[in-house]
């Protein structure tokens, strides 16, 4: 999906240099400045990041407790 993003001159020069030193694409800046904003809010990039994080709360919130006999406070 394309969507139109307005950039003003002088932030439209520092992106094309920074992909110049970067040796990437303002296509590829934006991907990786909108996955940091993403992870930033908690939100999971994509299918593979969603699962992991769906099976890593599933294991903690079903872990069990652990009990231990003669500990004194």
């Amino acid at each position: 999906m394309r969507k139109l993003i307005g950039f003003d001159d002088d932030t439209l020069d520092k992106l094309t240099q920074l992909g110049r030193d970067r040796m990437a694409t303002l296509q590829e800046l934006a991907d990786e400045a909108f996955a940091d904003l993403l992870k930033k809010h908690g939100i999971p990039i994509d299918l593979k990041d969603a699962l992991r994080r769906s099976a890593g709360a599933s294991s903690k919130s079903s872990g069990t407790k652990r009990i231990t006999k003669g500990a004194k406070a």
